[in-house]
């Protein structure tokens, strides 16, 4: 664990850090003309830079949870596979909708709901997802960039918020079960708290709905710990500053849907003649040292969630629900 601690000590840098500027007047985030071009530019951008695996082309249009996972994602295969990527075959999204709250100030952001080309082979249109990206802006002067991108069924997404004029609405932190600032701090106790506790975070009990990403993944780190030979140890964290730091908007029933952050180490200490579990190409790609009988392994993780408003469903009020998570692998320790 004391490797866990030191490397939980690292900060993750990602380009286009936020800062907040003295402007008061409240303003759409965006145009949707401007909305439109910033998801235009990233798409040209991510294009470029997959057939070539080369992080440097995208580098300047993605940040944040997003940000971290792309660049490690292209190094990886960069190292595979120095001479780009042979099966390339471009994103398109489409059919774009706009998610754009009124905010005072930078930095700014607005969610964009597309269709993409990617989950529809064959004519099945039963698999058919909707991308979510979250763009951010941290001033007049700098560039769009994506923060998130998740993927959800169309009728998984909730009904929005919207104004007088049509504008999207940002949740109100002080009517959800969980403020959004508060969000990654309460996963991460979550995935840390011994079955049967409550996870308190701050002294707030959260609830987190069971499913894939809290009950599932819980008892798959269960099942890998009773390993024969292997001992798995775990540490979860939040994730919430600077690009890092959550985006919600407000739906129809007084909730929150809510973009966040986390970060998960996994520590594999194998004994001897016991060969380490999981040791594939990407993880020889982005991996310092040698692996020996120890694998550290480091992932940033995005996800969004439902929060609902507060209640008395409960001692811990009714449960935060991810409706979708995106993890990747950023770096990784072999001693």
């Amino acid at each position: 664990m004391a490797t866990l601690a030191t490397a939980a000590a690292l900060v993750l840098t990602a380009s286009g850090c936020v800062t907040v500027h003295g402007e008061r007047e409240i303003v759409p985030a965006a145009t949707k003309a401007e909305a439109a071009q910033a998801l235009k530019d990233f798409t040209d951008a991510y294009n470029k830079a997959d057939k070539a695996y080369d992080p440097a082309l995208v580098a300047g249009r993605v940040t944040g949870a997003l940000g971290a996972i792309n660049q490690a994602g292209l190094k990886a295969r960069r190292t595979q596979s120095p001479g780009g990527n042979r099966a390339h075959q471009p994103l398109a999204l489409s059919d774009a909708r706009f998610l754009i709250p009124k905010r005072a100030g930078w930095p700014r952001w607005f969610v964009a709901d597309t269709d993409s080309n990617r989950d529809t082979e064959g004519g099945d249109k039963r698999a058919d997802t909707r991308w979510l990206l979250v763009f951010v802006r941290g001033g007049a002067d700098q560039l769009w960039e994506a923060s998130h991108l998740l993927t959800l069924r169309k009728s998984e997404l909730p009904e929005f918020a919207v104004d007088g004029e049509g504008w999207a609405k940002t949740a109100d932190e002080s009517t959800l079960q969980v403020p959004p600032q508060d969000l990654s701090q309460a996963y991460a106790t979550y995935l840390q708290t011994p079955p049967g506790k409550p996870a308190t975070s701050g002294g707030l009990a959260t609830a987190f709905a069971p499913g894939p990403d809290t009950t599932a993944w819980l008892a798959s780190r269960k099942r890998a710990s009773q390993r024969v030979g292997r001992s798995m140890q775990y540490l979860d964290q939040a994730l919430n500053t600077g690009a890092f730091a959550p985006v919600g908007l407000a739906t129809k029933d007084g909730g929150g849907f809510v973009f966040f952050a986390s970060r998960h180490f996994e520590k594999q200490t194998a004994a001897r003649g016991v060969p380490l579990l999981d040791l594939n190409a990407d993880v020889r790609a982005l991996m310092t040292g040698t692996a020996k009988s120890t694998l550290l392994k480091e992932r940033v993780s995005s996800q969004v969630a439902l929060v609902p408003k507060k209640g008395a469903q409960g001692a811990a009020g009714p449960a935060v629900e991810l409706q979708s998570r995106v993890q990747g692998l950023v770096s990784a320790t072999g001693s």
